[in-house]
């Protein structure tokens, strides 16, 4: 699959970009795509929430009051859940939310992810993306000649480039991630994928 590669205005600069089949054009697999969102996301929860239980809490350990003869249910601890200031009962402990997903399956889920985007006409390929210096002008003029200011975009980035990541840091709808940070979950995430003609050989060599 040929698709044109533009430049940074959003014009046809005249070439063209063969996208693999393999990783463009597959059938997708959407159990693939959701256990690798599921991990992502997973992978994102500390865990480390946590309340004290009754032999957690500092007090005393006398019993409060005689066994029998009160009129109301016996009590051997002003650490007994049922008391204000007491212990808390099957509160949270910290645990570890992340596992682990087998590497081809992960590679089959992001493939499916790009396979979907390009069956959808959402990846635009670009020649190159360079500011002189950072400046959100700068970067909302290549949204809107592109004509993407309204919608969750993704930019794949040949390497680190500050100037366009700074000018690219406050607007909301917009991310740039370098070849080697793209996920499962950032190509569902986004509505619209732009990619630098560099990065489609490298993302080719690590999915096929």
């Amino acid at each position: 699959m040929k698709v044109s590669v533009l430049n940074i205005k959003g014009k046809d600069t005249g070439r063209e970009i063969e996208l693999s089949k393999k990783v463009f054009e597959i059938n997708a697999s959407e159990h693939a795509v959701y256990l690798d969102v599921k991990q992502y996301l997973a992978n994102q929860r500390q865990g480390n929430a946590k309340t004290k239980e009754r032999a957690e809490i500092k007090g005393s350990t006398r019993k409060i009051k005689k066994q029998k003869g009160t009129g109301t249910a016996r009590a051997g601890s002003i650490k007994n859940p049922l008391f204000r200031g007491g212990g808390t009962i099957f509160g949270p402990r910290p645990r570890n939310y992340e596992f682990k997903l087998n590497k081809n399956v992960k590679k089959l889920a992001r493939k499916s992810a790009l396979s979907n985007k390009c069956k959808s006409k959402s990846i635009s390929i670009i020649e190159k993306i360079d500011f002189k210096s950072p400046k959100t002008k700068s970067f909302n003029d290549l949204l809107k000649a592109f004509g993407l200011e309204d919608k969750k975009t993704l930019f794949v980035m040949d390497g680190v480039n500050k100037n366009v990541y700074l000018s690219a840091r406050n607007l909301k709808k917009s991310e740039v991630v370098t070849d080697s940070e793209v996920s499962t979950y950032k190509i569902v995430n986004a509505q619209h994928l732009v990619i630098e003609e560099n990065v489609i050989e490298k993302l080719q060599s690590n999915l096929i």
